[in-house]
This record gives C-alpha cells, sequence and structure tokens, in this order.
C-alpha cells in the first residue's frame, strides 16, 4: 500500500472505530475483577502472555486466599506460586504480585494509586496495564492498552508501523480524538478473537475487509 496520507488515514481509522462501536458497542473486561482496583489490578498484570479465561481460573482462588493488598502482602511466595501454576511465567508473576501488594500497602496506605505514574511504578505494572486500571476502575482515560491484540491489529489495519507497544500506542493517539480511546483495547481484543485471529484472519466475514489494507493478503 502507498503511504497513506495522514488525513485519509485519521478519516479511515474514525470509520474503522464507528464501525467498531455499531459491532461491539461499549465492550467489557473481559477479566473478573469484582469492581475492586486492585484485584483488576493484580488480574491484567497477571494476563501477560496467556488468556483472560487461564487467569480468571486462578484468581477466585488466589482472593479465597488473600482478599486484599494486606494479606496478598504477607502471603508466602511458594503459596502463591502454587495458585498461579497453571499460567504462563507463574513464578516471576507471583514474585511481582506479592511485591506490588506490598508497595501497595507501603506506598499507598492499602489502595490503588490512580495516576499513571505512581501505577507504573508498582512491580508488574506497565503502561498497558495502568491504561486498563485507569480506564475501568477509576474512568479516567489517559491513553489506549495496546496488548498483543491491539498491537497486532493496529498493524494489520495499517495504523501502526512502529515495532513497539509504546510507540503503536502514540500513533493511535495521534489518529483518534480522545473521545475514541476507552473502547478501543476491548473491542480490538474481542475482533482478534472472533474476526482477525492470527494464523487464520476470517476476512471473507469481516466487516471492516473494505477498510483493510491487508485483507485477503497471504
Amino acid at each position: 500500500m502507498p503511504r497513506e496520507a495522514l488525513a485519509k488515514k485519521r478519516e479511515r481509522a474514525i470509520e474503522i472505530a464507528n464501525r467498531m462501536n455499531a459491532h461491539y458497542g461499549m465492550a467489557e473486561c473481559a477479566l473478573h475483577w469484582w469492581k475492586d482496583p486492585f484485584k483488576l489490578t493484580i488480574a491484567v498484570s497477571l494476563s501477560a502472555q496467556t488468556t483472560d479465561k487461564s487467569v480468571n481460573e486462578v484468581t477466585p482462588t488466589l482472593w479465597k486466599h488473600y482478599p486484599n493488598a494486606y494479606e496478598l502482602a504477607a502471603a508466602r511466595l511458594s503459596d502463591v506460586e502454587r495458585i498461579l501454576k497453571s499460567i504462563g511465567l507463574y513464578r516471576n508473576k507471583s514474585k511481582n504480585c506479592i511485591a506490588c501488594a506490598q508497595m501497595i500497602v507501603s506506598d499507598f496506605n492499602g489502595e490503588v494509586p490512580h495516576t499513571m505514574d505512581e501505577l507504573t511504578k508498582l512491580p508488574g505494572v506497565g503502561r498497558k496495564t495502568a491504561n486498563i486500571v485507569l480506564n475501568e476502575a477509576f474512568g479516567i482515560v489517559e491513553g489506549i492498552a495496546v496488548d498483543t491484540h491491539v498491537f497486532r491489529i493496529a498493524h494489520k489495519l495499517q495504523l501502526a508501523r512502529s515495532d513497539a507497544p509504546l510507540k503503536t500506542e502514540q500513533e493511535l493517539l495521534k489518529l483518534y480524538p480522545q473521545s475514541y480511546w476507552k473502547p478501543i483495547n476491548h473491542q480490538w481484543v474481542l475482533f482478534g478473537r472472533e474476526t482477525c485471529i492470527a494464523r487464520h484472519p476470517r476476512c471473507s466475514e469481516c466487516f471492516l475487509s473494505d477498510l483493510c489494507p491487508s485483507a485477503h493478503v497471504e
């Protein structure tokens, strides 16, 4: 595809967002978090390189034993590892869960902070996780959470060219007015699971195929 003028790319991006809104509406977070910012923070951090379904299967047991930051902060690493063993990178994630809880207790009086700078200081919490926590738990829309689905789809749609999630987010933020940012992550995750599947995209069934330069391209 020839290099697209910025105005045309913005126009295409907005139409993509409008169709996503029509198709998915205000899609909800697939992770179970019981309207508790702490549980959401831990769940999103656990979801890296594993499925939301796998995280949803282990978190009820985690919260049964450690229902809040104070309890998890005092947990034994081996016990947390036993609970999280079925998810990817469980050893490192177990360490981060405990360390995250400890920092929330020691630095934030047991409450999850609600600024980007403070959230990204927590062990295991990067900008993607912070964006989701701010968006879902506090209604603060500061950016777009770029996970593997959003990163892949942004490039499939040729809305971004950068090879890193942070730079991809910045490219998307330049295309979309802030009023469009909130639903993008959850909508694109659903789209990536249902239609724009990584190995076998369903281009013939896709409601964006006429807007996608990658449609039907092997």
